[in-house]
């Protein structure tokens, strides 16, 4: 028989599910996706660290745990909550169990609640702070939840010291050198850069404008992360994004980095009441009025009338283009979701080239 494990929400709410994944309590703000699949590629998001994540979708697990879907070396979810987990995975990749492979990384899991009742308290309320455990609930428990902060994402999993990537078998000839200030970037993004015939320079987003500079750069990629990117820690980035934009450099922002270049252009940040988290938000081409399909996961968003992109469900920013450089909230590489918008790269590519 399952263990037992609850779940706390920050106003006393409480869920009883059973455990998966490592046993123990954890602590985080709960978001929810409503992709079908894709939990691999979730799960291993750096831009997902410290936050628990809950899926709409009921069953997962299905295809069990593949290691080339990976968007990173380790998982950074805080916690996992789902309706059903699969134990008995069917795929011809498949390597394993998602329970088994939550327990090799330390990650503690949740299922069997009603994540229907929980999604629509997030939605009615916005995001809830909560705690998972594997005893009976107490006020502690609560307070724990309630008393939760988020602090220092993006120097959590940022990585990178100007070196330059491995390119893999099969990629073309190298024409272009692009530095990546990696604010917690999904390897789906060096792909799509690679395949263009970009060489790759990963640096660590403490890099100043002189490291970055040093090797000539044609274009400077900033990538996704996570947390609040008005967030004071995030004040030195801005400056160096700042003054890279006097470079004249092409600067392409995803996610996180769409934002961060958004600030040092002036612009502001707010935070969202729960989100875009999923494989299908659509987004208006303004310039062409075409809608593209996105995979996103964010909680913030860029406050600006001049939009390049907006989302179609509540006319949010979704992407600005500065002449050079532009940036986009949504994830253009389509790990895992819809590549409808990998073209993006393309036109990175050609700013390059101007």
């Amino acid at each position: 028989m399952a263990e037992k494990a609850f779940l706390v929400l920050e106003d006393g709410t409480i869920f009883e599910g059973k455990a998966f994944g490592k046993r123990g309590e954890t602590v985080g703000d709960i978001v929810f996706t409503t992709s079908m699949g894709g939990y691999l590629e979730t799960l291993t998001d750096p831009g997902l660290y410290g936050q628990i994540m809950l899926h709409t979708f009921p069953l997962i697990g299905n295809y069990g745990v593949i290691s080339a879907d990976f968007q990173s070396s380790k998982v950074w979810a805080a916690g996992y909550i789902v309706k059903h987990v699969c134990q008995d995975p069917s795929n011809f990749r498949c390597e394993g169990t998602l329970d088994t492979f939550l327990k090799e990384q330390g990650v503690v899991g949740l299922y069997g609640i009603d994540t229907r009742k929980l999604t629509k308290i997030i939605r009615d309320n916005g995001i809830m702070k909560g705690k998972i455990t594997m005893t009976e609930p107490t006020k502690s428990d609560q307070a724990d939840a309630k008393s939760h902060t988020l602090l220092n994402a993006v120097a959590a999993v940022s990585k990178g010291n100007g070196g330059k990537l491995p390119m893999p078998e099969g990629t073309p000839a190298p024409k272009y050198k692009v530095a990546l200030i990696n604010y917690g970037a999904k390897n789906g993004i060096i792909d799509c850069l690679q395949q263009r015939g970009c060489d790759v320079y990963e640096f660590a987003w403490t890099a100043t404008k002189e490291e970055i500079m040093a090797i000539n750069p044609d274009g400077i990629v900033l990538s996704n992360g996570p947390g609040d990117p008005a967030e004071t820690t995030n004040r030195n980035a801005i400056q160096v994004i700042k003054e890279l934009i006097e470079t004249n450099v092409p600067m392409f922002g995803i996610c996180l980095g769409h934002s961060l270049l958004a600030l040092a252009h002036g612009y502001k940040t707010a935070s969202m009441k729960f989100g875009h988290r999923g494989s299908n938000q659509p987004v208006k081409d303004v310039k062409s009025g075409r809608v593209y399909v996105t995979p996103q996961a964010h909680g913030h968003v860029v406050v600006a009338k001049d939009s390049w992109f907006i989302n179609v469900n509540d006319g949010t920013c979704e992407g600005l283009d500065y002449g050079k450089s532009f940036g986009v909230q949504f994830h253009p590489q389509g790990k895992g979701g819809a590549k409808d918008t990998e073209f993006l790269f393309d036109v990175f590519v050609e700013r390059m080239t101007v």
